[in-house]
């Protein structure tokens, strides 16, 4: 098959299909170039996310994103060390913010809320798994991964990293990737379960040794089982990082419906 067959548009039932988004965008976008329209018309409904989400997220102050598996059940220890860990954060000062969904979220988000803390999520929308857990004051439902990610780094100080899949290593990675080239200053990450993490540390070591990253890279990461130890951890980076660089109070205007 060459280029131009693939290009053909391919038929079902004796009809070639309408051209145009279909209903999965972000999908279809990922595909290649289209029409200049059709990329003027998704650029701006990106636009508008990140607008959406920078209002409804100005105000829920300094946040701690924790993040897991949303395959996690209640009443499992990583469920029970999530909830320990946002009742912990609350205690901090910190609002705690998780992508919303159930799982590790949903137990951070419970911890948090039920510590009478403040409590919010960052959710995607997608086909299972990520229905909003009832343990938020506030959440905003992001339609494209790249504006969540952004979103919780914007507004966060630390990361905690709860056992998880491979979307969760790939928010830790991105830490660590921003971390390292200098894009965030002083932010603590907190990978929690030692004998669930454990298989990263030699290759970590490894790195190291072969000079692919420097120690420095590392020296905000904390391999840990014990809650007081991560909460220590992050109240010795990211509230300090808080009172001395973003401590700045903004006031709401009601002509805009804050």
């Amino acid at each position: 098959m060459n280029i131009s067959q693939i290009n053909k548009p391919q038929q079902k039932n004796g009809t070639v299909p309408r051209s145009g988004f279909p209903a999965n965008e972000e999908k279809y976008f990922l595909e290649g170039p289209r029409s200049r329209l059709r990329e003027s018309g998704f650029l701006l409904k990106i636009i508008i996310e990140f607008i959406r989400g920078f209002r409804m997220l100005h105000f829920v102050g300094p946040c701690v994103s924790v993040f897991g598996s949303a395959r996690t059940k209640p009443g499992t220890p990583y469920y029970d060390a999530a909830y320990k860990m946002g009742a912990g954060i609350t205690s901090l000062g910190f609002t705690v913010m998780t992508g919303g969904g159930p799982g590790i979220m949903e137990a951070a988000n419970k911890g948090a809320y039920e510590a009478n803390g403040y409590s919010v999520g960052c959710n995607i929308l997608l086909p299972k798994e990520q229905k909003p857990n009832p343990y938020m004051q506030k959440y905003f439902s992001c339609q494209y991964f790249f504006v969540r990610k952004v979103l919780m780094f914007k507004y966060s100080y630390a990361f905690v990293i709860m056992p998880g899949g491979i979307g969760t290593m790939d928010e830790f990675f991105e830490a660590l990737t921003l971390i390292q080239t200098r894009k965030i200053l002083d932010f603590p990450v907190i990978l929690m379960g030692k004998s669930y993490w454990e298989p990263l540390m030699p290759l970590f070591h490894k790195m190291l040794e072969e000079r692919m990253i420097e120690s420095q890279d590392l020296k905000y990461m904390l391999f840990t089982d014990s809650e007081e130890e991560a909460l220590e951890h992050i109240a010795k980076y990211a509230v300090e990082k808080y009172r001395s660089k973003r401590n700045i109070l903004f006031k709401k205007f009601l002509l805009l419906g804050e």
